[in-house]
C-alpha cells in the first residue's frame, strides 16, 4: 500500500530542494533517514520531517515499516512573493522569494518469486 504525504508552501526555492530530493529518491526508508540527517542543505530538514510523518502514518495504518522505500518524491513550484529592492535613480528591482510544494510517496518493496528450471 502506498502512503502519500504533502508539504506545501515551504519557503525554500524548488531548485535547492530538488538537489536533496534527488539524493533520496528510490532509497529505503532507513537509508534515506541517514542521508537526510547528514546532508548540509536547507531543504534536508523539511524533507526529513516529511519522511518521518509518512512513516508515522504507515506505522499507524499497518505497522510494517521495514519494507518501505521512497517510490516517488516530487518538488513543485509554489507561489512567489514579490519584493522590491531599491536601486539607484529611483528604480527598483523585483526580488522573487520562491516557495515549494513537496509530495512524497512511500511504497512497499515487492519481492519477485521466480522459479528456475
Amino acid at each position: 500500500m502506498a502512503y502519500q504525504v504533502k508539504l506545501k508552501y515551504l519557503h525554500v526555492s524548488p531548485r535547492k530542494v530538488r538537489l536533496v530530493a534527488d539524493a533520496v529518491r528510490g532509497k529505503k526508508v532507513d537509508e534515506a533517514q541517514a542521508i537526510l540527517s547528514f546532508v548540509v542543505k536547507k531543504g534536508a530538514l523539511p524533507i526529513l520531517k516529511l519522511l518521518n510523518s509518512a512513516l508515522a502514518n504507515a506505522k499507524s495504518a499497518s505497522g510494517k515499516i521495514d519494507k518501505l522505500f521512497i517510490s516517488k518524491i516530487t518538488v513543485d513550484e509554489g507561489p512567489s512573493m514579490k519584493r522590491i529592492l531599491p536601486r539607484a535613480k529611483g528604480k527598483g528591482d523585483v526580488l522573487k522569494k520562491r516557495s515549494s510544494h513537496i509530495t512524497l510517496v512511500l511504497d512497499e518493496i515487492k519481492e519477485n518469486k521466480k522459479k528456475k528450471k
